[in-house]
């Protein structure tokens, strides 16, 4: 139930101690201020960070060959493996239930590239269809490889997106699908133009400056039967992906008589455990953020507590007076804490808003790219509750111990001539 005599004695205390309210106030504001800002500035870098990766599967691994390093099964060291459709296929049937999606890719090596007698230094790769679900890309014009241009062996061409800007600078961009390119003596008609979702600039650039054939019209056009250079896989989620990624290892390695502790015969780039680093820099910092945030509040708090304490001291005659004329502990305590509380929660609410404000400003600045590390700082709700949750506790907190201070005062000696 409202009282609005305990709140004007509030207001009356505040009023008349103006200075001290604001500068106990002011440290509070503080703490919050810096738990709100240092959270949503946390979160730009978490953003930037993300953002980095693109639309890649997290979920991913990728698997390569080299030389051997070591002799294995009468099989001599430096032999040169050579993985092929067949692994694919052995890697379906026997961890397929573990795989969600499977893409081998073969790199068309010196491929010449030629426009209207112009020749450009491109890389050329035989995909399949599937690679949209793995790799850092995405349509931007047109269409992506097909599942019939992979089985008639289509000459068709995907370009990324600045290789499509350098090759046909006299026309629009939008007009790029349905013209030709050749490839190694081959007449290609360009089906679509993809970009890459990843954010760092060199790597973005890097990416859009390749072309995509059917895996199979790479291996026809290179002669190269049914070989592939690599091949990437995303792991179901209900599998432990380094277990998985051991297996398919193990598997090439039997397959191609690799010794099982060659590192190089056949070899793995997971990329979950490089996001899983990455993820765990970013816990951490994050960790040492709300440290620091909290600290800095605390410190506020634990100036309001002792500002109550000499709030308690200067008031024990008035203190002694209601005791003495019926008060209960009960109403003291609540008077001192409901007054710590106010002031903590609106000083710190006050603290909230200019967080927020500051941060919402710096996102406009920044403006929809954001930095090459850093994007889109923001306040998740989850840091705002939590932060009006630890004002509320923080207030009661600091008010509790010069509260129960004031309800041990003897009226007597409250009452008593010094």
């Amino acid at each position: 139930m409202f009282d609005r005599d305990k709140w004007q004695e509030i207001w009356f205390s505040i009023k008349k101690h103006k200075l001290r309210t604001f500068l106990t106030a002011l440290g509070v504001w503080w703490g919050i201020f810096m738990l709100i800002f240092l959270m949503g500035a946390g979160k730009g870098l978490d953003n930037g960070i993300n953002r980095l990766f693109g639309s890649v599967a997290k979920n991913s691994v990728f698997f390569s060959s080299w030389k051997t390093t070591k002799p294995y099964d009468g099989y001599r060291a430096g032999r040169y493996i050579s993985l092929d459709m067949d692994d694919i296929e052995a890697v379906k049937n026997q961890l397929g239930h573990k795989i969600d999606d499977i893409s081998p890719r073969l790199d068309v090596w010196s491929a010449k590239i030629s426009r209207n007698g112009v020749n450009y230094d491109l890389r050329v790769k035989g995909e399949l269809p599937v690679i949209l679900n793995i790799d850092a890309i995405e349509g931007f014009e047109g269409r992506f490889l097909n599942e019939l241009d992979v089985k008639n062996r289509r000459k068709v061409a995907i370009l990324g997106k600045h290789t499509a800007e350098k090759m046909f600078e006299d026309i629009p961009l939008d007009s790029v699908v349905g013209q030709y390119l050749n490839i190694k003596g081959a007449e290609f008609k360009i089906a679509g133009i993809f970009r890459s979702t990843i954010r760092e600039m060199n790597q973005a650039k890097e990416a859009e400056e390749e072309v995509f054939i059917p895996l199979t019209t790479a291996q026809q056009l290179t002669n190269r039967g049914s070989r592939i250079h690599r091949f990437a896989c995303t792991i179901n989620k209900d599998h432990d992906i380094y277990a998985v990624e051991d297996e398919i290892l193990a598997l090439l390695k039997e397959r191609h008589h690799v010794a099982p502790d060659d590192k190089r015969g056949v070899r793995s780039d997971n990329l979950a455990e490089e996001f899983a680093e990455i993820q765990g820099l970013l816990t951490g910092i994050n960790l040492l953020t709300w440290i620091v945030g909290i600290g800095s509040l605390m410190a506020g708090v634990i100036g309001v507590g002792n500002i109550m304490l000499i709030v308690v001291k200067e008031r024990t005659r008035e203190i002694g007076i209601r005791k003495a004329l019926g008060a209960t502990p009960r109403e003291i305590i609540s008077m001192i804490l409901l007054e710590s509380v106010s002031i903590t929660t609106v000083a710190g609410y006050l603290g909230l808003l200019s967080g927020t404000g500051i941060i919402a400003l710096f996102n406009f600045a920044l403006g929809d790219g954001g930095l090459e590390f850093y994007a889109n700082p923001q306040v998740t709700p989850g840091v705002v509750l939590g932060s009006l949750f630890i004002l509320i506790i923080a207030g009661f907190l600091s008010g509790l111990v010069p509260a129960k201070q004031a309800a041990q005062v003897d009226p007597v000696v409250a009452l008593k001539d010094e």
